[in-house]
């Protein structure tokens, strides 16, 4: 299968902001998205929660199903749970574009990344703020995303931990120029810039844009920033 192109890939120095499903309003979803398209996003984050491997439940597989039809939005599936391969082809069957397993949930993640592709999808490797870049390091060059947390998954609303910013260079120093660096947890107008100079393209914002009654402006304003603080 063909892979659907990442829409940051057009300039992959442009900023992509992902605005994070756990922050919407889960009762009226289709508003939501359907003012998500006209503030002109275009990456969707997807933060899949089981209660084990993080402490908190989100929404599964059908979920993201049920939206699909409503937006050609790049949907990136970020899956904290515990023996991701069990639910992998819920996942890929819901649409999903790309799929980002941890990890620490998956200490030899080869397979899983494999999989994820050969469906014809992103496949993308995460890690905790304490766990080393030297974790991932061996897998590396089986993935098309990698998302740093900057925060600990689970819960939306933390504060930034600007520590990870040394692992994102980091990874920069070693990932191929192809490889989507992505950054998640705390992401808002202070920390965007700083995240960009690090390395940064894809940046998951839950707050910043759902507490703004202009997603559109929120996503600009974000856009923005990040260039203008890298220089």
């Amino acid at each position: 299968m063909k892979v659907r192109p990442y829409p940051g890939r057009r300039e992959m120095n442009q900023p992509v902001i992902a605005p994070s499903m756990l922050k919407c309003d889960f009762g009226d979803l289709k508003t939501e998205i359907a003012a998500l398209a006209r503030a002109k996003a275009e990456v969707l984050h997807w933060d899949v929660m089981d209660g084990h491997f993080v402490p908190n439940l989100s929404y599964g597989a059908m979920v993201i199903a049920a939206t699909r039809p409503l937006t050609d939005m790049f949907f990136d599936a970020h899956l904290m749970m515990s023996e991701p391969e069990r639910y992998l082809d819920d996942y890929i069957a819901a649409g999903c574009d790309a799929i980002t397993v941890h990890i620490e949930a998956v200490p030899d993640p080869s397979a899983v990344l494999k999989r994820i592709r050969s469906a014809g999808l992103l496949a993308g490797l995460t890690f905790n703020p304490k766990t080393p870049v030297s974790a991932l390091t061996p897998y590396l060059a089986e993935c098309d995303l990698v998302l740093t947390m900057s925060v600990q998954p689970g819960f939306g609303g933390q504060n930034f931990i600007p520590e990870v910013l040394v692992k994102l260079r980091e990874l920069k120093a070693q990932v191929s120029p192809e490889t989507i660096l992505s950054i998640d947890g705390g992401i808002g107008l202070k920390t965007i810039g700083e995240s960009y100079a690090a390395g940064a393209r894809l940046f998951v914002a839950g707050s910043s844009v759902f507490d703004e009654t202009d997603y559109g402006k929120a996503i600009g304003d974000l856009e923005k920033v990040a260039i203008g603080v890298s220089g």
